[in-house]
C-alpha cells in the first residue's frame, strides 16, 4: 500500500514538470524567434571551421556564395550583429537576419565551387565557359580559397575520396556535421541556462514548489487520484498536441496547491527558525527543483512518467490480489488420505499399535497417527524396530 502510495505521488509531480515544461519550452521558443540565438551560434561556427574569426575573408564568401545566400534576407555584413569575433555567443545572443540552419550538401558544393571558380563572382566563371569541378579541378584550383588551414582539409578532403568526386563531396559534408555537432553542443548547454532562468521565473510566479505539490499529493488521496487520471489521460494522447495555453489551463485545473493565495502574504515576517525555514527555505529549494526539471524538457519526463505508468500497472494488481502460497506449502497441507480428510490419532493410540513397537518406543510412539500398513512393515510410528533373526519367517524361492 505504501509503495503505491509513493509511486503515485510521483506520477503526480512528473505531470506537473510535463505541464512546466512545456510552458517553459513555449516561453523559450519565443524568444528565440524574436533573437534567432541558433543563427548566432552557426554563424560563429562556421567562422571557426573556416578560421576566419572576424567574418571578412572565406566565412564572408562562404555566406555570400549563392547556395547559401538564399537562405537569409540582405548582404552577409547587413545580416550578422557586429560582435568580438573570438568571443563565443552568448545565451541571449542576437543572430540578426542570418539563417538559423545551412545544409551540409550547400556548405560542401558552395565551398568546392570557391575552389574551382574563385571567390568573387563575375561573368567569366558565371557562363557555360566557366571550369568544370572535378577532382583534378579542386586540386589545381585549392589555392583560390586564400587560407591554409581549410585548403589543407581540402586537399585531404580529395586525397581520401579515391578518384571519386561524390565521395570528397561527402567528406567535405562529414568534416562541416562534425563541426556542427560541436556548435549544437554550445547552443543546448546555452539553452539549459535560459530554460533554468524561465524555469525559476515561472516556478515563482506560478508558486510551482515540488516539495509543497509532493506533500499535498501524499496527504489528499481525492487530489492523488484526480492527477494521476489525468497523467493516465496524457500517457495515452501524447504531449505533441498540448502547447502553452493547453499547459497552463491543465496547471490551473489541477487540485494542488499552485498559485498565490489572495489576501494573504506571500511572505510573512521571521519571527521563528521555523518559519524561516518553513515559509522561505522549503519553498526556494521546490521552486528550484522545478526550475531544474523543466531544463530537462517536456519529452524526458513524457518518458519517465510512461515507465512509471508501467511500474504502477504491475504494483497495483499484486496488492489486490494478495500474495499467492506456494505450490509446496499447499502439498504439505494436502491430506493423505483418499476422503480429503486429514487422519487424526485416537487417544488409545498406544493400544492401536503392534505391541512389539508400543513396547520399543514407549512413549515417543504415543499420538502418532495411525497407518493401516503400518501392521504389514512394521515401520509404523516413526520408530525404529530392529527383528531378531529366530523370528524372522521362512524365505520360500530365490536364486539357485
Amino acid at each position: 500500500m505504501f509503495g503505491s502510495i509513493v509511486l503515485d505521488v510521483a506520477i503526480g509531480v512528473i505531470f506537473v514538470f510535463i505541464l512546466v515544461s512545456i510552458v517553459c519550452s513555449a516561453i523559450r521558443e519565443g524568444i528565440e524567434s524574436v533573437l534567432k540565438t541558433r543563427a548566432a551560434h552557426l554563424e560563429h561556427g562556421i567562422r571557426e571551421l573556416l578560421h576566419d574569426r572576424e567574418g571578412t575573408g572565406l566565412a564572408r564568401d562562404l555566406f555570400q556564395h549563392p547556395m547559401v545566400a538564399a537562405l537569409y534576407e540582405n548582404d552577409y555584413e547587413v545580416a550578422r550583429r557586429p560582435r568580438d569575433g573570438r568571443k563565443r555567443p552568448g545565451a541571449l545572443a542576437r543572430g540578426g537576419r542570418l539563417p538559423s540552419y545551412i545544409p551540409s550538401r550547400s556548405f560542401a558544393v558552395a565551398l568546392m565551387d570557391l575552389a574551382v571558380r574563385g571567390r568573387e563572382i563575375t561573368p567569366a566563371n558565371s557562363s557555360a565557359g566557366a571550369p568544370v569541378i572535378s577532382l583534378q579541378s579542386l586540386r589545381d584550383g585549392v589555392a583560390n580559397l586564400g587560407n591554409e588551414k581549410v585548403q589543407r582539409a581540402l586537399l585531404v578532403a580529395i586525397d581520401s575520396a579515391q578518384g571519386d568526386l561524390n565521395r570528397a563531396q561527402a567528406n567535405l559534408e562529414a568534416w562541416y556535421d562534425g563541426a556542427m555537432d560541436r556548435v549544437s553542443g554550445w547552443y543546448k548547454r546555452s539553452t539549459h541556462y535560459v530554460l533554468f532562468g524561465i524555469g525559476l521565473f515561472v516556478a515563482v510566479a506560478l508558486n510551482v514548489d515540488t516539495v509543497e505539490v509532493a506533500g499535498h499529493l501524499y496527504r489528499d488521496s481525492g487530489a492523488r487520484a484526480a492527477v494521476v487520471a489525468r497523467a493516465g489521460a496524457l500517457t495515452t494522447t501524447g504531449i505533441d498536441s498540448v502547447g502553452y495555453r493547453e499547459a497552463r489551463d491543465a496547471l490551473d485545473a489541477l487540485p494542488l496547491p499552485i498559485g498565490w493565495k489572495r489576501n494573504e502574504p506571500a511572505f510573512p515576517p521571521i519571527d521563528s527558525f521555523r518559519t524561516l525555514w518553513v515559509e522561505y527555505a522549503i519553498p526556494v529549494l521546490g521552486w528550484l527543483m522545478t526550475a531544474f526539471a523543466a531544463t530537462l524538457g517536456a519529452p524526458f519526463w513524457f518518458d519517465v512518467l510512461n515507465k512509471v505508468m508501467v511500474i504502477r500497472s504491475t504494483v497495483k494488481p499484486h496488492e489486490k490480489s494478495g500474495e499467492e502460497g506456494s505450490e509446496d506449502r499447499k502439498n504439505d497441507r494436502r491430506p493423505a488420505s483418499s476422503g480429503g480428510t486429514p487422519p487424526t490419532a485416537p487417544s488409545g493410540a498406544a493400544a492401536a499399535l503392534p505391541a512389539g513397537v508400543a513396547a520399543a518406543g514407549g512413549a515417543a510412539a504415543a499420538g502418532a497417527a495411525h497407518d493401516p500398513g503400518e501392521e504389514l512393515d512394521g515401520c509404523g510410528g516413526g520408530v525404529e524396530v530392529v527383528t531378531a533373526d529366530e523370528d524372522l519367517p521362512p524365505a520360500h524361492g530365490g536364486v539357485e
